[in-house]
């Protein structure tokens, strides 16, 4: 009996070892991606941190608006 023999069982998982691998690659290919467009289009970069930001309010532009 052989020690490197491999099992039909052990192609399989190979197998699907493999789809799993390359579908976590592609998944960080396209975060890396979305993260590198939103970089690259530049504006103001806001995280939502529960705190009032007056450039959301639309009062406050329509009152710049009306002071322009």
């Amino acid at each position: 009996m052989a020690i490197s023999r491999d099992h039909e069982l052990h192609k399989r998982r190979f197998g699907r070892n493999l789809g799993v691998g390359l579908a976590l690659v592609a998944f960080i290919a396209l975060v890396f991606v979305l993260t590198i467009a939103k970089v690259q289009r530049g504006g103001t970069i806001q995280a939502y941190d529960h705190t009032y930001r007056p450039a959301l309010d639309p009062a406050v532009n329509a009152e710049r608006e009306q002071g322009e």
